[in-house]
């Protein structure tokens, strides 16, 4: 596990460190997707445990704190993540895991107890829980947080980080010192990526609606991802059957996700406006614009929003993504 920098988090991380004598038992760092929230958790909570922390607040790297931290190994910290659950299950009955959780259950939640009961391995040292990303604890395991939150342990931090605060408890963000995590400008953004050696990364960064982290993930799989305007720039000629397999192979969730940003331009487009995410598309999306129906796209829009929201459960993916991509392409006209 490495702590990384990212200039748009400077400002945030120095009001910060001006706050540190005034330290909260719980931190909610919310923000957008794909900005490093999870990283600048990870930066804090490594500061915290850090024996010998630098001026700026930051951890040192090198004390022995800092080295169990880097090996993902320090007996102070703990990392929720919704994965958890599904890989003890596998290894328990000795198979990898089919998909993802996409929860945080109340069991791992309870496990915390027996880590909240022991006292820090370092002297006057604290403890530290960092829950990514919160908004994945369902009702169970969010009251069983919220028990430990009105009554903290001594010397116990907790750090929830999401990008849909609104699907919090409220008594849980209560309990809570909220911080409005910053999206980079676009000129911060596009140096970073320049930084990182991603080519074109102003249509990254379009496709990712100005998130970084999402925009270097997305140009990393860049056949993938642009696989899909590909297909559906053949409109009315679209092979519904054929793109369902490619579609699948991406990933129900992926697919769903680049089928609904491209309806979303398809929208603008067809209402006069530019797109948002397919800036090399536009010609495409023009030529599309002027033979769909409109009132047919804007239902179709609301019928891919419902299977995305769905793509997590165990239907036959293919099957379902042949029946949008069909219904898709009769969306034009000759």
């Amino acid at each position: 596990m490495t702590s990384q920098r990212y200039p748009w988090h400077a400002s945030t991380w120095q009001r910060l460190q001006q706050s540190r004598g005034r330290r909260h038992h719980a931190l909610l760092l919310r923000g957008k997707q794909g900005i490093a929230k999870l990283e600048f958790a990870n930066a804090l909570a490594q500061s915290l445990l850090c024996q010998s922390p630098a001026d700026d607040g930051y951890a040192c790297g090198h004390c022995a704190s800092c080295s169990w931290f880097l090996q993902s190994g320090h007996p102070d910290y703990r990392l929720l993540t919704p994965e958890q659950e599904d890989a003890a299950e596998s290894a328990a009955a000795g198979k990898k895991p089919a998909r993802k959780s996409t929860q945080i259950s109340v069991a791992q939640i309870r496990e915390l107890a027996g880590f909240l009961e022991l006292s820090s391995h370092q002297n006057d040292g604290v403890r530290i829980v960092v829950i990514h990303p919160a908004d994945a604890l369902n009702q169970t395991s969010a009251n069983a947080l919220l028990k430990m939150l009105e009554e903290p342990p001594a010397d116990v931090i907790f750090i929830l980080v999401t990008s849909h605060p609104q699907r919090l408890l409220p008594t849980i963000m209560s309990r809570c010192q909220q911080l409005e995590m910053p999206a980079p400008s676009e000129a911060e953004a596009l140096a970073w990526l320049e930084q990182q050696g991603i080519g074109d990364g102003q249509y990254w960064l379009a496709y990712s609606g100005g998130s970084p982290l999402s925009a270097a993930e997305a140009a990393a799989g860049s056949d993938k991802v642009q696989l899909v305007p590909a297909r559906l720039a053949q409109g009315q000629k679209l092979d519904p059957f054929g793109s369902a397999s490619e579609f699948a192979a991406i990933g129900m969730e992926e697919a769903t996700t680049a089928l609904q940003k491209w309806l979303y331009d398809l929208v603008a487009v067809s209402l006069g406006a530019v797109p948002r995410y397919h800036v090399r598309d536009s010609a495409a999306l023009q030529a599309l614009g002027k033979s769909v129906d409109l009132s047919a796209l804007l239902a179709f829009q609301r019928q891919v929003d419902e299977a995305r929201r769905s793509a997590s459960h165990p239907l036959n993916n293919e099957l379902q993504l042949e029946h949008l991509l069909l219904q898709y392409s009769k969306l034009f006209s000759g």
